[in-house]
């Protein structure tokens, strides 16, 4: 996902929205946000103003606006377990993914929570795309209320305002796995790619930004023949939600998550320059309470027993709808998922939710990768850690004695 471009540079100091949001940044976070550039994208800016700003980005109101998620009146508890016996030492590993904060679940149990970059349980870090995987559960919420009648509902038939775009042959199903056919460029090095070029649209007179610009994409290929990575889409997915259940995203996230999931913290949603929550990216959130969206997907996303979204759904949801041309992984319903079971959600710069259904494993991680946006090497020794704890998991099973 690539970030809006957003104007800081010395104008930041004096854009808090609130002097408390500021001053609770320590003096060398506040100067290094100071020094963002105004003229460069986030992919460009440096590594420690990165480092600032992902865990700032809802405290400098030019920066964007957004919406609060409260946390939860009853926090779900994490009990601590006995600490992982990993084959790797976590220091060097977390120091190799520039990580801000690591919390492994087993069994709902606090299994390993460490921090980095001089942040903390308490913060709230950037999400990136790991919001899509969010917005996706909110499409079931709203099936399963009856705001959204149909997987096989054409998209225009929640956004009037699609109606004779390409969008017209799209179902609601195949803009959840970014199998529209329509025509996008998503390369983040690409100025003039539709992800750098939708954020500063001028929109059509009362017409949504997003709607504007996406209703004027081509059709490449027929909907449901291929599979093309899109925020756009994503974002769409969004505007699909809200106008569908006559919410902001944020109020029916609170309803339908944050609340009944048991989120410890205050969650905020960046907005677009609309004022619509940016669905393809943008929760700040601790990582704990990360963790526990994890947990709640992991138990069915139930509360007292009862499933927020239709039977059946959230074993479509994250398992493979679509091929990636990647063996033995595939794209869900906004999960990246793998043929072994599990599933991910996943952001730039190395923010992820890793799910194990069989053995009941919760990974939440984030982090400002050294090597930019996606760097594979880091990707890489992320994917080695989850086998990692997988095996750790399964010497334990292998070594409890016999009941």
């Amino acid at each position: 996902m690539k970030f809006k471009k957003f104007a800081l540079g010395a104008l930041v100091a004096l854009a808090v929205a609130g002097t408390a949001g500021w001053f609770s940044l320590d003096k060398e976070t506040r100067g290094l946000l100071k020094t963002v550039p105004t003229n460069r994208d986030l992919l460009f800016w440096t590594q420690p103003q990165r480092d600032a700003a992902f865990r700032a980005l809802d405290r400098i109101s030019l920066l964007a606006k957004w919406h609060v998620i409260p946390a939860s009146t009853a926090p779900l508890a994490l009990p601590p377990g006995p600490p992982l016996q990993l084959p790797i030492d976590i220091d060097t590993y977390m120091a190799g993914q520039r990580s801000a904060g690591l919390v492994v679940l087993h069994n709902g149990k606090l299994r390993l929570e460490r921090y980095g970059l001089d942040f903390d349980k308490e913060g709230r870090w950037t999400s990136f795309s790991v919001a899509k995987s969010f917005t996706s559960t909110l499409v079931g919420a709203a099936l399963r209320d009856g705001h959204i009648k149909s997987m096989d509902d054409k998209v225009s038939d929640y956004i009037p305002d699609m109606k004779g775009s390409a969008y017209d042959d799209v179902s609601v199903r195949q803009l959840l796995t970014m199998t529209s056919g329509v025509r996008w460029n998503e390369d983040y090095a690409d100025p003039n790619a539709d992800v750098a070029k939708f954020n500063n649209h001028k929109p059509e007179d009362g017409v949504d930004a997003l709607v504007s610009y996406m209703r004027k994409l081509p059709r490449d290929v027929p909907a449901g023949t291929r599979w093309l990575y899109s925020t756009g889409e994503t974002n769409l997915v969004g505007i699909l939600v809200s106008q569908a259940t006559k919410k902001p995203l944020a109020d029916y996230l609170a309803e339908k998550v944050w609340q009944p999931a048991g989120m410890e913290h205050q969650a905020t949603w960046l907005l677009s320059k609309t004022g619509k929550e940016i669905s393809g990216c943008c929760i700040q959130a601790a990582t704990r309470d990360f963790a526990r969206f994890g947990q709640f997907i992991l138990n069915g996303a139930q509360v007292n027993g009862q499933s927020i979204v239709p039977d059946g759904w959230l074993q479509e949801a994250t398992t493979r709808r679509t091929a990636i041309n990647q063996p033995g992984r595939g794209y869900g319903y906004q999960w990246w998922t793998y043929d072994d079971g599990t599933f991910a959600a996943r952001g730039i710069f190395g923010q992820g939710i890793f799910i194990d259904p069989q053995r009941k494993i919760v990974i939440a991680s984030n982090a400002n990768w050294a090597g930019g946006a996606r760097d594979p090497a880091a990707s890489d020794a992320r994917e080695a850690f989850y086998k990692a704890v997988q095996k750790a998991v399964d010497d334990e099973a292998a070594a409890a004695p016999a009941r």
